[in-house]
């Protein structure tokens, strides 16, 4: 692809638009929760908390490009994922540097408001947001941890944060539980992206979840397979677990009908990625994205209409 260096194609580019629904999904859900719930809905809050997800996604995706490159692990020759910026000569590091800090400093300012009404505790809860952009590419995901954290700020907060300051302080059992179901099922994102470059990640010294089960069971021959079949199973069992989790939280006839059409969504990814290896998995990624948005699409709609 012929880029010119630090254009605005650049920076899009890097940016990773088609990312952006999984940031954008758990601040749907919090706030068709929030809408149910006896207190007036404040848009001009709930765009707020939505912008803040989206800015500190988009740098959280330049962070990533960036520690990728330095660290060498996105390596030309033998990458299967999306092209990356810095890798590609498309954004120098410097101006990737620049990027990083002025998308940080803007989603801080975002997020600002959302402190004076939900209270200024909640500027600790935008730093370790903050703090998770950058753990995550340059600890957590090279110690098998990135699932964790994918659970915690893809889930648990920005479901139950947007509830909270959009509820005058509340939080209740069942938000805990939709968040945590929320970010079970973005973390199937991060289980397809690890299953296509489990062998990658292993030349990297990066022990994301699947190499280390490799790990454990590498004095046997079909290490592979069993790497193979961990990871596609997990990826099953990802959604199955959201679905339950949500349905625990509201078992509403509406909730069971859309819960059961994108199970059967789920299934129909994962028999695709039976059939997929090394970059025919990004098709897999597209369309496990395109799920995790209509999941908590579902989950919204069945919220409100109740």
């Amino acid at each position: 692809m012929d880029v010119k260096t630090n254009s605005l194609q650049a920076w899009l580019l890097a940016s990773r638009p088609k990312t952006l629904t999984g940031a954008a999904a758990p601040v749907m859900v919090g706030g068709a929760l929030s809408w149910v719930a006896p207190y007036s809905f404040r848009w001009w809050v709930f765009l707020l908390a939505m912008l803040f997800a989206l800015l500190m996604q988009v740098a959280a995706n330049l962070i990533n490009d960036y520690y990728d490159w330095k660290k060498g692990t996105d390596r030309n020759e033998d990458r299967l994922g999306p092209e990356r910026a810095c890798a590609q000569g498309w954004i120098t590091p410097y101006a990737m540097k620049r990027g990083i800090l002025a998308v940080t400093i803007a989603a801080c300012l975002v997020g600002l408001p959302l402190a004076v009404v939900g209270g200024w505790w909640l500027i600790a809860v935008g730093v370790l947001c903050v703090a998770f952009a950058f753990v995550y590419t340059t600890s957590f995901s090279y110690l098998g941890l990135g699932d964790l954290l994918v659970l915690v700020f893809f889930g648990i907060v920005p479901v139950g944060f947007t509830f909270y300051v959009l509820t005058e302080g509340q939080w209740t059992t069942d938000v805990t539980l939709i968040g945590i179901a929320q970010g079970v099922v973005t973390d199937m994102l991060l289980m397809v992206n690890n299953y296509r470059d489990r062998h990658q990640d292993r030349l990297s010294n990066k022990k994301t979840i699947i190499v280390r089960i490799g790990n454990i069971f590498g004095k046997y021959p079909n290490t592979d397979d069993i790497e193979d079949m961990f990871g596609r199973y997990s990826y099953l069992a990802l959604g199955v677990i959201g679905v339950l989790l949500a349905l625990i939280a509201n078992h509403s006839i509406l909730m069971i009908l859309v819960l059961l059409l994108w199970l059967r969504l789920h299934y129909k990814t994962y028999s695709s990625m039976e059939m997929c290896e090394g970059r025919e998995l990004n098709m897999v990624l597209g369309n496990t994205a395109l799920n995790i948005f209509l999941f908590a699409l579902f989950v919204s709609v069945a919220v409100v209409l109740e």
